[in-house]
């Protein structure tokens, strides 16, 4: 078995006992799926998101609404595929209404899913789209205006930081600086 193989079935073996998850609020608020991430386990480069959308909850699949659309035309025209990286949420299952996860949501996820997926990764970078994820993970109140585009080393892992795409949906005037953010992450992942 190579590799590749090995972490994706760590990743199934992780996320096998929780396809039904009730362990915080969310499992009980109407979610359709627990939305576990997609993409090549054995990949340099994950991307971390807030949560899972209306689209996203109905066919289990990470970013695949108007903003997963956007990113996978980014990361094109950056000339890498969906498919060598891989994508995630803080929270595996959509907030009502798209709220904003709660801390408990997000310290529930990060302790049982979160965690383990970076470790069976193994990445050497990881891009935060978005001030949520941005917080939840390096765990201060940071604004991603002032820290997008830079980059962080934390338990070994190189940290970046750029605007969620939804963002960039109603602001088409940072497009040009999510593209550069994107490029800078997939360089200095070695992709």
């Amino acid at each position: 078995m190579n590799t590749k193989q090995s972490k994706q079935t760590l990743l199934d073996q992780l996320y096998a006992p929780y396809t039904k998850c009730q362990s915080c609020p969310l499992g009980k608020l109407g979610r359709t799926h627990v939305v576990f991430g997609e993409g090549n386990p054995d990949t340099k480069l994950l991307f971390i998101g807030e949560g899972p959308g209306a689209q996203e909850d109905m066919q289990n699949r990470p970013f695949i609404g108007r903003s997963g659309q956007l990113l996978t035309k980014v990361l094109e025209s950056a000339g890498v595929e969906r498919k060598e990286v891989y994508i995630t949420n803080i929270v595996k299952c959509r907030p009502p209404s798209n709220r904003a996860p709660f801390p408990v949501e997000i310290s529930n996820c990060i302790n049982l899913f979160l965690l383990n997926q970076i470790a069976i990764i193994k990445p050497r970078v990881i891009c935060l789209l978005g001030a949520t994820a941005t917080r939840a993970i390096l765990g201060e109140k940071l604004q991603i205006s002032k820290i997008r585009g830079k980059s962080f080393k934390k338990g070994g892992i190189v940290f970046t930081a750029t605007y969620h795409p939804a963002y960039i949906l109603r602001n088409q005037r940072q497009l040009e600086t999510f593209f550069n953010d994107l490029q800078q992450a997939i360089k200095l992942s070695e992709l």
